[in-house]
């Protein structure tokens, strides 16, 4: 790894406003810490955890009572599904170009070893093997999105 290598890195974490990042290649080992790194009470958050505040509405009279939103508990994901995650950190393409395929498809069938992804970052096209067989049961990010470091792309049933 070069300088200029690393210098890119830093202008990532700067652009994605990262607090962290690790990065571990054979015996390279390299951990770089923003301003924004605080050890204690640090989270990550993804958009899946995210929660939309409803937008209060007008009240129609003056007398009315006033509506109580009503807030569905978040589905938990299903405890036998496994997590196919991202090893770096970098920009998620489901294939190789936009006129290709995608690697993967809901109801598709994997094996260890089979291409589900490829992941850009620093101009370097990087593919992301899946490490267990089953069936793709649901895809969590969209095509040429941002992904970050251990952020969960798939789950697969090993089931099926």
């Amino acid at each position: 790894m070069t300088v200029k290598d690393i210098k890119e890195i830093i202008k990532l974490i700067d652009e994605y406003k990262l607090a962290e990042f690790k990065l571990e290649d054979g015996s390279l080992k390299m951990t770089i810490r923003s301003n924004n790194y605080s050890k204690e009470g640090m989270s990550v958050i993804t958009p899946q955890d995210m929660v939309v505040a409803p937008v209060a509405q007008p009240a129609v009279a003056a007398h009315a009572p006033a509506a109580v939103p009503q807030t569905q508990p978040a589905e938990a994901p299903e405890a036998h599904l496994v997590e196919v995650k991202s090893p770096i950190v970098g920009t998620f393409y489901r294939s190789s170009a936009p006129d290709k395929p995608p690697f993967v498809k809901v109801g598709d069938a994997l094996n260890v070893g089979d291409v589900v992804c490829v992941v850009e970052a620093m101009k370097l096209f990087n593919e992301i093997e899946s490490e267990v067989s089953g069936k793709i049961v649901k895809v969590l990010i969209e095509d040429a999105s941002p992904v970050e470091y251990d952020q969960v792309l798939f789950l697969v049933d090993p089931n099926a």
